[in-house]
């Protein structure tokens, strides 16, 4: 089961990428909208496929605060990261928006812009160390 649902995901991404690039639709609204169809149906179907596999596991003697710790802390891990990354993307919007205005008045700066760049990408990969920690723990 987990076979298919990482070719499904493969898919997810190759897909949409191989249809813009195989020239199918140019419009960028087109692209996206397929994108996000691709996305959710296999969202989906991961989540159907999952069910299955969590019905079957509750046949087996697990006890209830078990499965509550464990579904928080996957929880709190996809928070985490997603937090992470939203933040990070904020970040790094505004600071090398600025950076780039800055470097094409002075070019000699472009060093100490692209520190400022990279500290702001480093909050993601904060929030993915976090994540590595909690799913660890569980």
């Amino acid at each position: 089961m987990t076979t298919v649902i990482e070719v499904l995901l493969i898919l997810s991404i190759v897909g949409p990428f191989g249809a813009y690039f195989l020239g199918f639709s140019k419009s960028p609204r087109k692209m996206l909208y397929v994108n996000l169809a691709t996305f959710f149906g296999i969202l989906l179907l991961t989540g159907i496929g999952l069910g299955a596999n969590i019905v079957s596991a509750a046949s087996v003697a697990t006890s209830a605060a078990d499965a509550t710790v464990k579904s928080m802390g996957y929880i709190a891990a996809a928070g985490v990261t997603g937090l992470a990354a939203i933040g990070a993307g904020i970040a790094v919007a505004a600071s090398a928006s600025a950076a780039l205005g800055a470097i094409s008045e002075n070019e000699k700066i472009m060093g100490k812009a692209l520190i400022f760049v990279a500290l702001a990408e480093g909050i993601a990969l904060y929030g993915l160390l976090v994540s590595f920690s909690i799913l660890g723990r569980i």
